[in-house]
């Protein structure tokens, strides 16, 4: 006779793991790997525009001439030299002992939610918030402080100065400065200015996510926050976009008296592991061309950006409203009212094999906020590519309308 095995004991998950669920972003790229399918929905960078030869070039010369290149290492001084004179494009002065390197934005948003929130703390956000943010903060199980956001300014500072005022002190304010993701927004001077004055009269930090304030549209764009208080706001930078996404190269500024903390952190996390890629980005930066890539970065997001606008208005009804963006690689669309974005994605890869994000997929624990709206990327194909993805949208919206 034979007796069965007893049943396993099943895995017992972490609460905030049993209760995730992957973003809306990882199922979009799942979704865009379909063959033939004409994406708007992922902030991608253009490929052809990646300074591929030089990088290889530069990460020849890494390999022929510095035998640590491969090995564990300290942070590398040179890259933060490089970054401090980067910082100062934008307007920021800096020192090397406030940089800090990561592997990638994504990772220094997560360094700094480990560093200053406690399990069941409480944080500040925008009632539509980038996704990477609030994956961050999820093991954490926080409690959400949420504010909406002025199309046109950018996050509500009124929202965030009553919550204050009211006693709340969030462990951060989180804000994508210029370009907002997903709104497209950046925050106006003067909304800088009151955010800063409410941190340091609170002491509460600000997170400032720059990830795409080197993508300026206008002539005079206004320095990030940290041009303003290098005690309260803690600013995130990254190489995905100004490079290529791969590369997994960011930096912090921090308060000089945090990054032994955070170098903590990064330790338990991957032991430093960037050694190569970091100094291959010096490398390529040692040759001065960041003035000319960014430049054909900045001419080339900029045409596409335009033929957007102009495919939208020449496709979608009047009822839907967008903005120009004088930052990024997004445009934010308001549908009319009742029309279901969710729905609309689902007839839109199915009926013209195209694909954007819906805006719900940027709320918070469900929130069905932005269901009326969508996030479309400008970058990721040429401006001929762009123009059919917003022809085929139209198409599918005139459908959906009737």
């Amino acid at each position: 006779m034979t007796v069965a095995a007893p049943a396993a004991e099943e895995v017992r998950l972490a609460r905030w793991a049993r209760e995730t669920a992957p973003s809306a972003l990882q199922t979009m790229l799942s979704l865009t790997a379909r063959p033939g399918l004409l994406s708007l929905a992922l902030g991608l960078p253009a490929p052809e525009l990646f300074p591929a030869r030089a990088l290889s070039d530069a990460a020849a010369r890494v390999l022929a001439g510095d035998p640590l290149a491969l090995q564990y290492a300290p942070p590398f001084a040179p890259l933060k030299r490089h970054i401090v004179r980067l910082m100062a494009r934008r307007g920021v002065e800096c020192r090397e002992e406030q940089v800090f390197l990561t592997a990638g934005g994504q990772q220094g948003m997560s360094l700094l939610t480990r560093l200053l929130l406690d399990p069941g703390g409480t944080v500040l956000l925008e009632r539509l918030c980038y996704t990477g943010l609030r994956q961050a903060v999820e093991p954490f199980l926080p409690r959400v402080l949420s504010v909406p956001t002025d199309l046109d300014t950018g996050i509500d500072v009124d929202a965030v100065e009553a919550h204050l005022a009211a006693g709340e002190r969030p462990a951060f304010i989180y804000v994508v400065t210029d370009g907002n993701n997903p709104l497209a927004v950046s925050v106006s001077a003067e909304k800088r200015r009151r955010l800063v004055e409410l941190a340091r009269e609170h002491g509460v930090p600000i997170l400032e996510d720059d990830a795409y304030g080197y993508f300026q549209y206008v002539d005079d764009p206004v320095p990030p926050m940290r041009a303003l208080d290098e005690e309260w706001v803690f600013y995130m930078g990254t190489f995905s976009k100004i490079f290529a996404p791969s590369i997994r190269v960011g930096w912090l500024v921090i308060p000089e008296a945090l990054v032994p903390r955070v170098a903590i952190l990064k330790e338990a996390t991957d032991i430093n592991t960037t050694t190569f890629t970091a100094r291959t980005v010096s490398a390529w930066l040692d040759e001065g061309a960041l003035d000319s890539h960014l430049d054909l970065l900045r001419g080339e997001y900029g045409a596409r950006r335009d033929a957007m606008l102009g495919a939208l208005a020449e496709h979608l009804p009047p009822e839907c409203r967008w903005r120009t963006p004088a930052a990024g690689v997004f445009v934010w669309v308001e549908l009319p009212e009742g029309v279901d974005a969710g729905a609309l994605l689902q007839a839109a890869v199915e009926e013209e094999n195209v694909a954007f994000v819906p805006g719900h997929a940027f709320g918070h624990g469900g929130d069905r906020f932005g269901s009326n709206c969508m996030r479309l990327n400008f970058s990721h194909g040429s401006p001929e590519r762009v123009r059919e993805g917003v022809a085929r949208l139209g198409r599918v919206l005139e459908r959906a309308l009737r």
